[in-house]
């Protein structure tokens, strides 16, 4: 069964919290439609870390792009010169390895920092961190 996000009523929660305005918005133009390329898996390793894997077998680490614009982090890849190897793959009988561009994007929290990101063996890594600032952290208020 799947659940439609279109339905949420967000306005419900509208009392009940103050400045997430920005964070539902982002959260309901999300893109639901993308084609699933390339896969990927979501790890959290601990309550600060998190690792996004993804598979993209048959690109290098220069044919892949990371962005991260306005809590948005964004992997693209790059636009390949394919004229040369369509000469080069002239005895290929069959190709499995995808060699399409693809976009796939992810929305990070205000606490969310891209530590650094590696491309080893056909998987990207990109490794997160939640960073709370201090004026986020729990603090007692004394009463007068």
């Amino acid at each position: 069964m799947q659940n439609n996000i279109t339905t949420f009523d967000k306005s419900k929660f509208i009392p009940y919290s103050i400045g997430f305005d920005s964070l539902f918005d982002r959260l309901f133009e999300m893109d639901m439609g993308s084609s699933g390329y390339p896969p990927y898996n979501i790890s959290k390793v601990d309550d600060h870390n998190y690792v996004i894997e993804m598979a993209v077998a048959g690109f290098s680490k220069n044919d892949v792009e990371l962005e991260l614009a306005d809590g948005e982090l964004t992997v693209r890849s790059k636009e390949k010169n394919n004229k040369n190897n369509l000469n080069d793959n002239s005895s290929l009988i069959h190709q499995g390895i995808s060699n399409r561009s693809f976009v796939r994007k992810f929305t990070l929290s205000d606490e969310i920092f891209v530590k650094n990101a590696e491309m080893k063996d056909g998987m990207l890594r990109i490794k997160l961190e939640k960073v709370i600032p201090e004026h986020k952290k729990p603090k007692l208020i004394n009463i007068k």
